[in-house]
């Protein structure tokens, strides 16, 4: 058998080009459309951001006023898919619940079934921006059924941050946290042919609907190795307890061989380029929730694996922390990872959809040779 070139995991391979987003070697800087993401962070609502990823560039005052009156009249849910949360057992994942809603939403969807509906560009926006919309109640609500509580309607004179801790806590939290969570929400956004977004491309290669790529991303999104590490983090520092345990912990962890989630990353070597921006929201919350103690468990852990191992954080390792100061379940967490990175999923498939090639991989063969059944 003739010795292949097996790229495991599809590492290094260039599959497509790509607009919508890169890292900048040179500055170890994400880049959404051109733009460094921290600096978009420090200066823009996400609804700014969700339109930059969409259409190429910053809104004006007048296009952004526009898209926010579109979005907020999206937000409250159907009758059909209140309904269908309250079917599905509360034990469930969260993951498989926003998964189930947003394959729902798309069967709502009746221009899918005009000629060319699936894939039509316009009807794709409206599509993605009815998903940002919807994504924000659908996952306040599971959390909040989760604790027993009756869901919160969606507010119209809230921006899409204020709007989501409204809806899940049933109160605003301080203006520092609110711009905590818009922080996290723009670092989430996008990441090139990360995992779920190569699966919504692949998806989106065959001509299938928008909705349908979405719920393949979520799909991926939800594996440890991907979107469920920033849970896999907090759970860790539960398991963790406190900065003294944590010598021992990582002993007896790396003597068994566990994967330490909230470190590394396939493209980042030096460390993750969003984790300062993170970790100075972390710091806020930190300060403002008076927890030296997460602070010190955090920073202990950091600096014992990083000797050990040379292993840098990436983005999870600071939001797992973030989001648990801020009040939500732990296993909320990567569903907040959805209602980011839908805008980077979308803002994919219309690429994807524009110059479309289905994508379609070789395979080398590794079994038994040709062989025949006794008889035949």
């Amino acid at each position: 058998m003739a010795e292949q070139d097996i790229k495991k995991g599809l590492a290094g391979v260039v599959v497509d080009y790509t607009a919508v987003s890169k890292v900048n070697p040179e500055t170890n800087s994400l880049l959404y459309r051109g733009y460094p993401v921290q600096e978009l962070a420090a200066t823009q609502p996400f609804e700014a951001v969700a339109y930059l990823l969409w259409h190429g560039e910053l809104p004006t005052p007048a296009q952004l006023a526009e898209f926010e009156q579109q979005e907020r009249a999206l937000r409250p849910l159907d009758e059909r898919t209140k309904a269908l949360l309250e079917t599905m057992p509360v034990s469930a994942h969260p993951m498989d619940l926003v998964r189930t809603a947003v394959s729902q939403l798309g069967t709502f969807d009746e221009t899918l079934g005009q000629p060319g509906g699936w894939t039509d560009a316009n009807l794709d926006l409206g599509r993605s921006i009815y998903l940002f919309a919807q994504l924000p109640t659908i996952v306040a609500a599971v959390q909040r059924r989760r604790r027993g509580l009756e869901p919160i309607e969606p507010r119209d004179d809230l921006d899409y941050s204020a709007n989501f801790l409204w809806m899940t806590f049933g109160e605003l939290p301080s203006k520092a946290a609110i711009d905590v969570f818009r922080v996290s929400m723009v670092l989430y956004a996008e990441h090139s042919f990360n995992a779920s977004t190569f699966t919504a491309r692949v998806i989106a290669s065959t001509t299938s609907d928008l909705y349908s790529a979405v719920v393949g991303g979520i799909g991926a999104l939800k594996g440890p190795l991907h979107g469920g590490a920033n849970e896999a983090v907090m759970h860790i520092m539960t398991e963790i307890g406190t900065a003294e345990n944590v010598t021992p912990w990582l002993d007896k962890a790396l003597a068994e061989k566990r994967k330490i989630m909230g470190f590394g990353h396939r493209v980042y070597k030096q460390g993750d380029s969003r984790v300062p921006t993170m970790k100075a929201a972390l710091d806020v919350l930190l300060a403002e929730s008076g927890r030296p103690d997460l602070a010190e468990l955090y920073a202990e852990l950091e600096r014992d694996f990083v000797a050990r191992k040379g292993i840098y954080p990436n983005l999870d390792y600071p939001s797992g922390p973030a989001y648990h100061l801020l009040g939500f379940d732990t296993e909320i967490f990567t569903p907040l990872f959805i209602a980011a990175r839908v805008t980077g999923w979308t803002a994919h498939i219309m690429e994807q959809a524009a110059a479309n090639a289905l994508i379609r991989p070789l395979s080398a063969y590794n079994g038994v040779d040709e062989r025949h059944v006794a008889g035949a």
